[in-house]
């Protein structure tokens, strides 16, 4: 179950590099290219080996879909909707688990020796529309920049902006964090050394200055506590889960399981229109302080049950209310909230290696909660796992209300501004709002003056 996160870790690991240098469209489609021949390696597996090469292929396709989507999606979208727009890419993660319940329930229902093998094979059938809905998709316009093709950038920016104006500034913004002067204005112009990832890992991890640290230790930090608080053993185990709180009847664990699915998918969708109105952290405070009555709910409802010699209705009624709770609030917050703030908050050059750092540590961290989940609630019981997996999350908001800036509204050029202080960075906001505020009193000014004469 869990491996499929680890090979992951070598796909997302490539996908930063390989994104920087043939561009973040292709990198997509690659990445598609290499989901389809996953699943059907995995449909028409003859052994177990063979399944866990076509395991092995598909996960390489997760590492570069886990990073290359919400990284595109930031770079296109304006600073207005990014918040909603880098949040599909997890809205539509939940959707194919929505499905794949779905079509799993439909598919049990075929003889044992072609259930799985349609289980697993279904899914090469979305790469190959995200291969071709990708062809009519523009480039992103930070790459394009920094591989000094201005005339594309400026046409796709025209497109993707909320003005003319604001397509302006997002290209000059755009440039200066590029290193390329403001009056260049040529279609293509030279850049003294084409951006393909050069130099990166030295300024990310060698020698990073104080707010890359800090924009480093966000990044890993919400990807770590995002898989740590245990949302892959509630949601993969969630069967052996209702099994264990009382409810016996597999149709019966497959319905409510579904029931976990719809409620990830809708909640998620709830997210998506709060992001850019709300902010990022009242949603992501508000979300893990969720998650981490839920995971008591649900720890104590397994205590009673298991310490029970008879049916206990109401604890198992908690324990299934717990769950649909938990990835209720996981995903209205701390689950799309992850990819959107990792994919905005590193600086151009950074961003593609920068991601790929979160993604691996995501993966990472999920495949060691998956592949140690049996073997630790076994140890500690079921209901000990997620009052440990209660304590991470209170570690998780800690970090969070301690060390995260709020980043809504800001472009993403901003983002280097705000970081770099740490603990302090309350003050760093206030200061750039003020320094903001006399900027605009001073361009009304102007603006005023002109209208005079």
């Amino acid at each position: 179950m869990g491996i499929l996160n680890v090979y992951s870790l070598l796909g997302s690991a490539a996908a930063g590099r390989t994104s920087d240098w043939i561009g973040r469209r292709y990198t997509i489609i690659l990445a598609g290219v290499i989901f389809f021949a996953g699943a059907l390696l995995m449909g028409f597996a003859t052994n177990y080996a063979f399944l866990m090469v076509g395991r092995f292929v598909a996960g390489i396709g997760v590492g570069y879909a886990l990073m290359i989507a919400p990284v595109y999606t930031a770079e296109v979208s304006p600073a207005s909707a990014r918040g909603f727009l880098t949040s599909f890419p997890e809205v539509f993660i939940n959707f194919g688990i929505l499905l794949g319940y779905v079509s799993n329930f439909a598919f049990s229902k075929l003889p044992n020796n072609l259930g799985w093998r349609f289980m697993l094979g279904i899914g090469a059938v979305p790469p190959v529309f995200i291969a071709l809905s990708v062809l009519a998709m523009p480039e992103s316009p930070r790459w394009l920049v920094m591989q000094g093709r201005l005339g594309d950038a400026k046409r796709v920016l025209d497109k993707t902006s909320d003005s003319l104006e604001e397509s302006k500034l997002r290209l000059s913004e755009i440039k200066s964090a590029a290193g390329i002067p403001e009056h260049c204005t040529d279609d293509v112009v030279s850049v003294s050394k084409q951006h393909h990832g050069e130099g990166v890992w030295r300024d990310l991890l060698v020698s990073p200055t104080p707010a890359v640290r800090h924009i480093l230790m966000c990044a890993v930090g919400i990807h770590f506590f995002q898989q740590a608080s245990g949302i892959d053993s509630v949601v993969l185990y969630s069967p052996t889960i209702f099994g264990i709180a009382g409810i016996q009847n597999d149709n019966d664990k497959l319905l409510v399981t579904m029931a976990v699915g719809f409620t990830k998918t809708i909640f998620i969708l709830v997210a998506t229109f709060l992001l850019d109105k709300i902010g990022r952290r009242p949603l992501l405070l508000s979300s893990v302080a969720g998650m981490i009555l839920s995971l008591t709910g649900l720890a104590i409802g397994l205590f009673i049950i298991k310490g029970s010699d008879h049916r206990v209705v109401w604890a198992i009624a908690l324990c299934i209310t717990a769950v649909l709770s938990y990835v209720a609030f996981f995903s209205i917050g701390l689950g799309p909230i992850t990819w959107v703030y990792s994919s905005e908050i590193f600086p151009l050059k950074l961003r593609a290696q920068g991601c790929s750092m979160g993604v691996a540590m995501n993966r990472v961290t999920s495949g060691v909660i998956s592949m140690t989940f049996i073997s630790l609630y076994k140890a500690i019981s079921l209901g000990g796992a997620f009052l440990l997996y209660a304590g991470v999350a209170v570690v998780a908001w800690v970090f969070f209300y301690t060390l995260l800036p709020e980043t809504q509204g800001r472009t993403l050029e901003e983002m280097e501004t705000l970081f770099g202080t740490f603990f302090k960075w309350r003050s760093t906001a206030r200061a750039l709002k003020e320094k903001k505020g006399e900027s605009n009193e001073q361009v009304e000014m102007a603006n005023s003056s002109t209208t005079g004469n």
